[in-house]
Protein backbone atom coordinates (compact mmCIF):
# COMPACT_ATOMS: atom_id res chain seq x y z
CA UNK A 1 0.00 0.00 0.00
CA UNK A 2 1.40 3.35 -0.80
CA UNK A 3 2.25 6.08 1.94
CA UNK A 4 0.81 9.42 1.75
CA UNK A 5 2.74 12.36 3.11
CA UNK A 6 1.31 15.47 3.09
CA UNK A 7 3.22 18.84 3.86
CA UNK A 8 1.39 21.75 5.82
CA UNK A 9 2.80 25.41 4.50
CA UNK A 10 2.83 27.23 7.25
CA UNK A 11 3.78 30.50 5.15
CA UNK A 12 1.10 32.52 3.11
CA UNK A 13 4.19 34.27 0.57
CA UNK A 14 4.04 33.97 -2.98
CA UNK A 15 7.71 33.68 -2.97
CA UNK A 16 8.04 31.35 -0.31
CA UNK A 17 11.24 29.51 1.16
CA UNK A 18 9.22 27.23 3.42
CA UNK A 19 6.92 25.87 -0.12
CA UNK A 20 10.54 25.70 -1.07
CA UNK A 21 12.15 23.48 1.56
CA UNK A 22 8.63 21.53 1.67
CA UNK A 23 8.11 20.41 -2.02
CA UNK A 24 12.22 19.39 -1.99
CA UNK A 25 11.45 17.01 1.27
CA UNK A 26 8.14 16.10 -0.84
CA UNK A 27 10.18 14.86 -4.13
CA UNK A 28 12.23 12.68 -1.50
CA UNK A 29 8.80 11.23 -0.30
CA UNK A 30 8.55 10.42 -4.04
CA UNK A 31 12.14 9.42 -4.71
CA UNK A 32 11.45 6.70 -1.53
CA UNK A 33 7.83 5.75 -2.91
CA UNK A 34 5.41 7.68 -1.61
CA UNK A 35 2.89 9.80 -2.65
CA UNK A 36 3.19 13.43 -1.94
CA UNK A 37 0.93 16.15 -1.13
CA UNK A 38 1.49 19.92 -0.53
CA UNK A 39 -1.41 21.17 1.89
CA UNK A 40 -1.14 25.10 0.80
CA UNK A 41 -2.73 27.27 3.57
CA UNK A 42 -3.53 29.62 1.18
CA UNK A 43 -6.18 27.59 -0.53
CA UNK A 44 -8.44 27.20 2.91
CA UNK A 45 -10.67 29.33 4.11
CA UNK A 46 -9.64 28.97 7.70
CA UNK A 47 -10.63 32.19 9.86
CA UNK A 48 -8.56 33.37 13.23
CA UNK A 49 -9.69 30.28 15.65
CA UNK A 50 -12.76 30.67 17.47
CA UNK A 51 -13.47 27.60 19.91
CA UNK A 52 -17.35 28.39 19.25
CA UNK A 53 -17.01 28.13 15.38
CA UNK A 54 -15.34 24.73 15.06
CA UNK A 55 -16.55 23.91 11.82
CA UNK A 56 -16.15 27.55 10.37
CA UNK A 57 -14.92 28.02 6.68
CA UNK A 58 -13.43 25.13 4.99
CA UNK A 59 -11.89 23.87 8.74
CA UNK A 60 -13.26 20.22 8.37
CA UNK A 61 -12.51 19.68 4.67
CA UNK A 62 -8.84 20.20 6.08
CA UNK A 63 -8.87 18.35 8.74
CA UNK A 64 -10.04 15.62 6.82
CA UNK A 65 -7.44 15.76 4.40
CA UNK A 66 -5.45 16.14 7.25
CA UNK A 67 -6.86 12.56 8.88
CA UNK A 68 -6.08 11.15 5.44
CA UNK A 69 -2.43 11.58 5.77
CA UNK A 70 -0.10 8.93 6.98
CA UNK A 71 2.08 10.87 8.23
CA UNK A 72 2.39 15.29 8.19
CA UNK A 73 5.39 17.21 7.30
CA UNK A 74 5.13 20.81 9.07
CA UNK A 75 6.98 23.68 7.45
CA UNK A 76 7.11 27.46 8.76
CA UNK A 77 9.08 30.66 8.70
CA UNK A 78 9.88 32.08 12.04
CA UNK A 79 8.60 35.43 13.54
CA UNK A 80 9.38 36.77 16.42
CA UNK A 81 11.05 33.40 17.34
CA UNK A 82 8.45 31.46 16.57
CA UNK A 83 6.04 29.72 14.35
CA UNK A 84 3.83 31.37 11.84
CA UNK A 85 0.16 32.62 12.41
CA UNK A 86 -1.26 30.14 9.93
CA UNK A 87 0.49 27.51 10.73
CA UNK A 88 -0.89 27.76 14.79
CA UNK A 89 -4.78 28.86 13.36
CA UNK A 90 -4.50 25.66 10.87
CA UNK A 91 -3.14 23.36 13.92
CA UNK A 92 -5.57 24.88 16.48
CA UNK A 93 -8.51 23.85 13.88
CA UNK A 94 -6.97 20.23 14.35
CA UNK A 95 -6.47 17.80 17.33
CA UNK A 96 -6.53 14.54 18.47
CA UNK A 97 -8.54 12.95 15.09
CA UNK A 98 -5.67 14.44 13.21
CA UNK A 99 -2.90 13.86 14.81
CA UNK A 100 -2.53 11.06 18.00
CA UNK A 101 -0.13 8.60 16.94
CA UNK A 102 1.03 10.16 13.75
CA UNK A 103 4.35 11.09 12.86
CA UNK A 104 5.36 14.38 11.67
CA UNK A 105 8.27 16.14 10.44
CA UNK A 106 9.28 19.60 11.18
CA UNK A 107 10.79 21.88 9.20
CA UNK A 108 11.80 25.95 9.52
CA UNK A 109 12.81 28.87 7.92
CA UNK A 110 14.46 31.87 9.15
CA UNK A 111 15.88 35.06 7.76
CA UNK A 112 19.31 35.05 10.15
CA UNK A 113 20.42 32.13 12.56
CA UNK A 114 19.47 28.24 13.10
CA UNK A 115 15.82 28.17 14.22
CA UNK A 116 15.72 26.41 17.10
CA UNK A 117 13.17 28.20 19.30
CA UNK A 118 10.42 27.67 16.57
CA UNK A 119 11.25 24.15 15.76
CA UNK A 120 11.00 23.44 19.87
CA UNK A 121 7.65 25.36 19.95
CA UNK A 122 6.04 23.22 17.27
CA UNK A 123 7.54 19.75 18.86
CA UNK A 124 5.73 20.79 22.19
CA UNK A 125 2.46 21.54 20.29
CA UNK A 126 2.65 18.03 18.64
CA UNK A 127 3.57 16.29 21.58
CA UNK A 128 0.76 18.07 23.54
CA UNK A 129 -1.82 15.93 20.49
CA UNK A 130 -0.24 12.60 21.18
CA UNK A 131 1.61 12.95 17.70
CA UNK A 132 4.89 11.53 17.18
CA UNK A 133 7.51 13.81 16.23
CA UNK A 134 10.69 12.75 14.36
CA UNK A 135 13.73 13.48 16.17
CA UNK A 136 15.65 14.63 12.90
CA UNK A 137 14.31 18.07 12.08
CA UNK A 138 15.31 20.50 9.33
CA UNK A 139 15.53 24.29 9.00
CA UNK A 140 16.70 26.66 6.35
CA UNK A 141 18.83 29.59 8.04
CA UNK A 142 20.03 32.46 5.74
CA UNK A 143 17.11 32.32 3.94
CA UNK A 144 17.78 34.31 1.58
CA UNK A 145 21.23 33.02 0.31
CA UNK A 146 19.69 29.84 0.75
CA UNK A 147 17.27 29.79 -2.17
CA UNK A 148 17.76 30.85 -5.40
CA UNK A 149 15.54 30.77 -9.06
CA UNK A 150 13.16 28.82 -6.48
CA UNK A 151 15.03 26.25 -5.84
CA UNK A 152 17.58 25.39 -2.57
CA UNK A 153 20.94 26.61 -3.52
CA UNK A 154 22.82 25.14 -0.50
CA UNK A 155 24.00 21.63 -0.68
CA UNK A 156 23.93 20.92 2.87
CA UNK A 157 20.08 22.54 2.93
CA UNK A 158 19.84 20.10 0.40
CA UNK A 159 21.01 17.51 2.10
CA UNK A 160 18.91 17.86 5.16
CA UNK A 161 15.56 18.13 3.06
CA UNK A 162 16.51 15.00 1.42
CA UNK A 163 17.14 13.41 4.64
CA UNK A 164 13.81 14.49 6.27
CA UNK A 165 11.63 13.12 3.01
CA UNK A 166 13.60 10.31 3.48
CA UNK A 167 12.90 9.75 7.34
CA UNK A 168 9.28 10.94 7.06
CA UNK A 169 8.98 7.90 4.87
CA UNK A 170 10.83 5.33 7.11
CA UNK A 171 8.79 6.14 9.90
CA UNK A 172 5.34 7.33 8.60
CA UNK A 173 3.68 4.03 10.18
CA UNK A 174 5.39 3.56 12.94
CA UNK A 175 3.55 1.51 16.06
CA UNK A 176 2.76 3.82 18.98
CA UNK A 177 4.24 3.11 22.09
CA UNK A 178 2.22 2.50 24.94
CA UNK A 179 0.49 5.10 27.12
CA UNK A 180 2.68 7.53 29.04
CA UNK A 181 2.25 8.21 32.45
CA UNK A 182 1.84 11.83 30.97
CA UNK A 183 -0.91 10.45 28.44
CA UNK A 184 -2.99 9.34 31.15
CA UNK A 185 -3.41 12.74 32.31
CA UNK A 186 -3.94 14.55 29.32
CA UNK A 187 -7.06 15.02 29.52
CA UNK A 188 -7.51 16.66 25.97
CA UNK A 189 -6.95 13.22 24.39
CA UNK A 190 -9.39 11.29 26.28
CA UNK A 191 -12.28 13.99 26.73
CA UNK A 192 -13.63 16.67 24.65
CA UNK A 193 -11.72 20.00 24.83
CA UNK A 194 -13.30 22.87 27.42
CA UNK A 195 -11.69 25.73 26.58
Amino acid sequence: MTVTIGAIVGSLRDDSVTRIGLERALSAVETHGGQAKLLDLREYDLPVYDADARDAGDAEAFRQEVRELDAVLLGTPVYHGSYAAPLKNALDYCGFDEFENTTVGLMAVAGGGFPLPALDHLRGVLRALDAWVLPFQAAIPDSKSAVENGQVADEDIEERLETLGQRIMEYANIEPDPITFEGQHNVGAHADESG
